[in-house]
């Protein structure tokens, strides 16, 4: 009797006869590709949108940046976007967006606090956080309008105002520079409100309990504990509202009607075709200023967020 053993039949698929091993990998081949494509099929609108808002909008302002009108390369752009008015115009929309973010940053912080200590649950800590939602979405034409018919020169309030104390304040002083800080205030503080209440809430009850056991204060508390906890969060919060701020555009166009010199304002003016001869793609140029602006202060941004993100874990 034949004792030898048989090598085993090669799969057969529905009689056809056995399966190259060819095709048994491209099989395996298309069967991962159509795997990965169903992992990344809900990515994908949204890198479309990244793609059209973003990426091919910025690729258009760094090529336009440095073309000439006749489509030769040139610096000449981007040299008179940093002379002149136009280096006045980033010296002020800087000035304007510190003062619109540091400000801010401190009473909102101050509100999400009070907010933080607040008993869970309650209607005021549910109005107020709804509230600061609501409000770090509204700016633009209707938030101008808003300000110059109550503050302007001749708001409601200004007459108010007038009556009580004379010579005080004249609705002038809305078209300055400071005057466009309080009205981007307006919004600035429920964004801070909002983004540094996480932060907030990461601070572990446990660690002040410990800090009261060792016999530490308040005070030695936030300087030794939450302080250095919460500082990367909160500086990232101040750059997030500094890149709010400088890249606003509509509210300070509406109330001042380009009288101040902002750099988002002047790039406004070249997208409107007030422009002059041979300066058609200087508002590119500038534009590619703030890009870079903004971008380094998201750089620190996301630095500081993963740095504070250890502690929220």
């Amino acid at each position: 009797m034949d004792q030898t053993a048989t090598a085993p039949e090669p799969v057969t698929g529905s009689g056809a006869g056995p399966v190259p091993a060819d095709q048994a990998g491209t099989a395996s081949t298309v069967t991962e590709v159509v795997r990965w494509l169903r992992r990344v099929a809900g990515v994908v609108p949204f890198a479309a949108y990244l793609a059209l808002g973003m990426l091919i909008p910025m690729i258009a302002v760094i090529i336009g940046a440095f073309r000439a009108d006749n489509g030769s390369f040139t610096l000449s752009n981007v040299k008179m976007a940093t002379h002149g008015v136009y280096l006045h115009g980033y010296w002020e929309s800087i000035s304007l967006s510190i003062w619109a973010s540091v400000l801010p940053a401190i009473f909102g912080l101050l509100i999400a606090y009070a907010i933080f200590t607040a008993k869970r649950g309650s209607v005021l800590r549910q109005l107020v956080i709804t509230t600061s939602g609501v409000f770090a979405n509204f700016g633009g034409v209707p938030l101008a309008f808003l300000f110059i018919a109550s503050l302007g020169s001749g708001g409601l309030l200004t007459g108010w105002i007038q009556d009580i104390f004379p010579h005080s304040w004249d609705g002038s002083q809305l078209y300055t520079l400071s005057g466009i800080v309080l009205v981007y205030m307006y919004f600035q503080v429920p964004l801070m409100v909002l983004v540094i209440l996480p932060g907030l809430e990461g601070l572990r009850t446990s660690w002040r309990e410990a800090a009261e056991n060792l016999g530490a204060t308040s005070l030695q508390y936030w300087r030794h504990v939450g302080g250095p906890v919460l500082l990367p969060t909160f500086m990232g919060c101040l750059l997030l509202l500094f890149g709010s701020s400088l890249s606003a555009y509509a509210t300070a166009e509406a109330m001042t009607s380009g009288t101040i010199a902002l750099t988002s304002i002047q790039i406004g003016t070249f997208i409107n075709g007030n422009v002059l001869a041979g300066e058609v793609n200087v508002g590119k140029a500038l534009s590619l200023g703030l890009v870079l602006i903004i971008a380094v202060a998201m750089a620190f941004y996301v630095i500081l967020q993963r740095r504070a993100s250890r502690w929220l874990r």
